[in-house]
C-alpha cells in the first residue's frame, strides 16, 4: 500500500546544492518549484527534493552519547566504485567498514547533511533482491 515516494533534504543553496547532487548523486531534475527543486534516480522511482532553508537542520539522529545514525541510505552495487567516483569528486567520504554481510560508508553534502552508502552482500536478508523474494512469497 505504503512506498517511499520522496526524501527531502534541507539545503542553504538551492543553485549551489542542485549543481553538487547532479554532479556527485547522479540526479536528474524534474522540476523547480519557488524554494525548491526535485529529482529522480535513474533506475529508481523514489524521488529526492531539495528545500532551500535559512538555517542547516540536523540529518541524522543521536542513538547514544555522541553515536549518530542518518535517517536512510544510498544503496550501490559496487561500493568501492561509488567511494572512488566521491572521492575523485573532491567529496570527502569515511573509510568502507564491513559490517557482516554490509559494506557502507559515510558522506556530507555542501551543508554538512551526512548520508551513508550501503551495498548489501548477496546472502543478506537486506539486499534488494531478497526483499523482493519476501515481497513476492508473501504476495502468492
Amino acid at each position: 500500500m505504503f512506498k517511499v515516494g520522496s526524501i527531502f533534504i534541507p539545503v542553504t543553496n538551492i543553485e549551489k546544492s542542485t549543481e553538487w547532487y547532479q554532479k556527485n548523486l547522479g540526479v536528474k531534475i524534474i522540476d523547480h518549484w519557488e524554494d525548491g527543486a526535485g529529482f529522480y534516480f535513474p533506475g529508481s522511482t523514489t524521488q529526492l527534493g531539495l528545500v532551500q532553508v535559512e538555517n542547516p537542520q540536523p540529518s541524522e539522529f543521536v542513538i547514544k552519547g555522541r553515536k549518530k545514525n542518518v535517517y536512510y541510505n544510498f544503496i550501490v552495487q559496487n561500493i568501492e566504485e561509488a567511494h572512488q567516483y566521491l572521492n575523485n569528486h573532491g567529496v570527502v567520504t569515511t573509510a568502507i567498514e564491513d559490517f557482516d554481510g554490509m559494506k557502507g560508508f559515510d558522506f556530507s553534502d555542501l551543508d554538512g547533511n551526512a548520508f551513508s552508502v550501503v551495498d548489501e552482500d548477496i546472502n543478506s536478508p537486506f539486499h534488494s533482491n531478497n526483499i523482493m523474494e519476501l515481497q513476492e512469497n508473501k504476495y502468492q
